[in-house]
């Protein structure tokens, strides 16, 4: 058990609490895609959920069509005053080609099309729907920061199960390669992305101002892109992360679409453009190298620490991820897509809200 602070005021899981929290005030963005139908982890969560009682709970659902009406069904079973955001729908679509924002369809569109409408309360908690472990602490933890004046938390845990460490991407990519941008440049948000013990973790809570000044990627780099957002809006003194104590969820192939080295490519693109964004370009040239020697040298660092546990331990396997995940430290190329933050849009959460209402109506009668 420790208490040490970072840069960003941290929160530890000292007695296992349960805060007072302003669950009252907050809508909580669930995102889930059709392997979340009826699951166990799902139901754990939205079960949870119920005595949590917060003011809304939005579910952006990323499904196709046939699946649509049995997802409304299951979901209007749990006592919580749910709106399921359907993504896929004709008329989403066509609002967003209308504004030239068509592209990709993935987590992070799907968290974006959700905030606007979460936004209209006056805190916003988003977490994934997999989780296996999942506690009713988790959203007043995550909340009460901002209770007490602090503009963005981000949740952080030990992905560590049946004795062995997970958490592979933000391990073996995330960390090492900011370490090595951090012994490049020493700028402040290189600082600030250093600072989080989990920061690609799906967990966080904003106020609605906040909430609606993110700027959001598509796909898997939805976090760092949070980050970035929160450093511009928060800062380091607007910051903190909270110890959400055990987690577990899923787990995904190194390989394979979906898999971590897809992963990977978004994290690393979104990553570079948010230093971009701010003034910050890194030596490409030197980069890859950089980072493989800081990533090899963790792999070192978390042996010793599997062993100290008695936990297994792939170090073979561990460096050939790291050679894998070097193909994605390289210069962003193509069109910016990012979405824009909601202060920003185009258009308003009610338009968003109600192409999906009347794509989801259309499909499930």
């Amino acid at each position: 058990m420790e208490y040490v602070q970072e840069r960003v005021t941290t929160l530890h899981d000292l007695s296992d609490p349960t805060p007072d929290a302003p669950t009252a005030r907050t809508a909580v963005v669930v995102p889930m895609t059709e392997r979340e139908y009826a699951g166990l982890a799902a139901n754990r969560v939205l079960s949870t959920l119920e005595r949590v009682d917060p003011a809304r709970v939005v579910v952006p659902l990323r499904a196709p069509a046939e699946r649509v009406g049995p997802f409304r069904e299951w979901l209007s079973e749990y006592d919580l005053p749910l709106e399921v955001l359907w993504c896929d729908g004709p008329r989403v679509s066509d609002l967003l080609g209308a504004e030239g924002l068509s592209g990709v369809r993935g987590k992070g569109r799907d968290v974006w099309l959700a905030l606007g409408r979460a936004a209209e309360e006056e805190f916003v908690v988003v977490h994934d729907a997999d989780t296996k472990t999942y506690d009713r602490s988790y959203v007043p933890r995550l909340l009460f920061p901002l209770a007490n004046g602090y503009g963005f938390s981000k949740g952080y845990y030990a992905r560590v199960e049946d004795g062995r460490l997970y958490g592979r991407l933000f391990r073996l990519f995330y960390a090492p390669l900011v370490r090595a941008l951090a012994d490049e440049t020493r700028a402040p948000v290189v600082d600030y992305l250093d600072a989080f013990r989990y920061a690609l973790s799906g967990e966080f809570a904003a106020t609605s101002d906040v909430a609606r000044s993110l700027r959001a990627p598509r796909s898997w780099g939805l976090e760092v892109g949070v980050l970035g957002g929160a450093f511009d809006a928060v800062g380091f003194d607007g910051t903190a992360q909270v110890d959400l104590g055990a987690y577990e969820h899923d787990h995904r192939a190194v390989s394979g679409p979906t898999g971590l080295s897809d992963m990977s490519e978004s994290v690393g693109k979104t990553l570079f453009r948010t230093l971009a964004d701010r003034g910050v370009v890194p030596d490409f040239e030197t980069l890859p190298a950089r980072y493989r020697e800081a990533a090899l040298r963790l792999v070192d660092q978390y042996a010793a620490d599997a062993a100290f546990n008695d936990f297994a331990f792939d170090r073979a396997g561990e460096r050939e991820q790291v050679a894998a995940y070097a193909d994605a430290v390289v210069e962003p190329e193509g069109e910016d897509r990012r979405l824009p933050a909601w202060s920003d849009a185009p258009f308003d959460p009610a338009d968003v809200v109600g192409a999906a209402e009347r794509d989801a109506e259309e499909v499930s009668s």
